[in-house]
């Protein structure tokens, strides 16, 4: 079992697992941004759609946590409600991030210029390292107050949000957290991901992790 899982709150793995993905493509989008080569217009047009499918997932888990996490955390906290409030502030702050990196990704998908590039990678690496205290933050503070005060009913709620686009976060899950995520799942949603999502999925990956060969 991943030690992050083992040390969450109980009902928590799939936040866990999906957060240690957030966590991954956002590292991953700065090295691999940083690393196009300047003029790499195809490149840049693959990672500028990875880059959507990042937004998607993490706006996705922040709408999950708005709607299921914060609502029933609040309406049972007095003194602990403040730590629920600066949540939201920095989810705010993660946000805002995530759509200065989307606003420039256009410029640099037209034309791969290295300026672009430059200004879209320090602007990725802000986004991560808003995420990463963010994340911090509510793995240290939030999560336990969710274990004490949500019914597995609430647990259930949010973790079925969360396993719609299963992908990144079973990517370094364990045996417990993927057989957790998928039985979220619809049984054809299910069948979808065995028989086709995964290797699709994955083929993606192999695509836009590729090592860049070096120039003549």
């Amino acid at each position: 079992m991943n030690t992050e899982t083992k040390n969450a709150a109980p009902g928590a793995g799939e936040l866990v697992a999906v957060h240690r993905g957030l966590r991954r493509e956002a590292r991953l989008l700065v090295t691999l941004v940083a690393a196009t080569a300047p003029g790499d217009t195809v490149r840049a047009r693959l990672l500028s759609n990875h880059f959507g499918d990042y937004r998607r997932s993490l706006l996705d888990c922040l709408d999950a946590q708005a709607a299921y996490l914060r609502p029933p955390l609040l309406a049972r906290l007095d003194l602990d409600a403040d730590l629920v409030l600066r949540s939201a502030q920095r989810e705010d702050r993660v946000a805002a991030t995530l759509a200065a990196a989307g606003s420039a990704l256009p410029g640099w998908e037209a034309g791969a210029g290295e300026d672009a590039r430059d200004g879209l990678t320090a602007l990725l690496a802000e986004h991560r390292a808003v995420l990463l205290e963010h994340l911090a933050e509510e793995a240290r503070a939030l999560l336990p107050l969710a274990a004490r005060h949500l019914s597995p009913y609430e647990w259930d709620a949010l973790a079925r949000h969360l396993a719609v686009s299963p992908g990144p976060a079973l990517e370094d899950a364990d045996r417990a957290e993927r057989r957790a995520l998928l039985a979220r799942l619809p049984l054809p949603a299910r069948l979808h991901w065995y028989a086709i999502g995964r290797a699709r999925y994955a083929r993606r990956m192999r695509a836009v992790r590729r090592t860049p060969r070096p120039a003549p």
